[in-house]
């Protein structure tokens, strides 16, 4: 369970293949956040979702061990680190992604929050305040998992609002939560929170799906463009890269 290495998007952390993200990591973006521009600053993350790390998320989400919370905390903490040069002076809000009623009351803990609060200890928290009512989820959706990531933004188009607008308004917000797969969910919440009045959201999660393990490869190509924007890119599925 290593930390993500590589370059990376500079806005939602993906990983790129390219000489230009080693180059100039500060400034380098994917093709998907050159084309939309996110609701939030920046997203980081401590490690891939794969192997050691998605079973110990499983074992908290999914077998109710708790104490994986702390250890999925320290590494939030080390993702939240990557962000915090950038944060206010004064205090940032730190909302983790809510469950909605019904699976809350039968899971009996949100898992999200427990990671946030361990993450807050060990990070600053003189600086960082958990808000965990905040944000809540309006409606159930259903699992995010086998969806493309446009049926990803239509199921939690709406799931969200804003609970407590008092405690984001005029504020810089930090959306917390275990997996960023497409970025559909924390997206979703950013943009209900920069409605209610927040300055800016940033986005902090323990793993984080990279298209290494997608099995993608990106074609680099050269022209006026490329001048332009630093690099284009094409993904393609690596069977037919390897030449269908």
């Amino acid at each position: 369970m290593c930390p993500i290495a590589g370059g990376l998007c500079a806005i939602c952390g993906e990983r790129l293949f390219s000489p230009y993200a080693l180059s100039a990591p500060e400034s380098v973006r994917c093709g998907l956040c050159r084309r939309i521009e996110p609701a939030f600053v920046r997203a980081a993350a401590y490690g891939s979702y794969e192997g050691g790390l998605r079973e110990l998320i499983h074992l908290l989400k999914y077998a109710s061990v708790r104490p994986a919370a702390n250890v999925l905390g320290r590494m939030l903490a080390e993702a939240i680190a990557v962000l915090a040069p950038d944060f206010p002076t004064r205090s940032i809000a730190v909302i983790p992604v809510p469950l909605y009623r019904a699976k809350l009351r039968q899971r009996e803990f949100n898992h999200a929050e427990l990671i946030a609060r361990t993450a807050i200890k060990l990070t600053a928290p003189g600086r960082l305040h958990l808000c965990a009512g905040a944000l809540e989820r309006k409606r159930e959706t259903v699992s995010q998992t086998g969806l493309t990531r446009h049926q990803r933004r239509e199921n939690v188009r709406g799931a969200f609002g804003v609970a407590q607008a008092e405690a984001v308004r005029g504020r810089e917000v930090l959306v917390v939560d275990d997996v960023y797969t497409t970025g559909a969910t924390v997206s979703e919440c950013a943009r209900v929170l920069r409605h209610a009045g927040a300055t800016k959201v940033w986005v902090a999660t323990v793993a984080r799906t990279l298209k290494a393990s997608e099995h993608h490869v990106e074609i680099q190509f050269s022209g006026d463009t490329a001048v332009d924007e630093g690099l284009v890119t094409q993904e393609i599925p690596l069977a037919r890269a390897a030449g269908s």
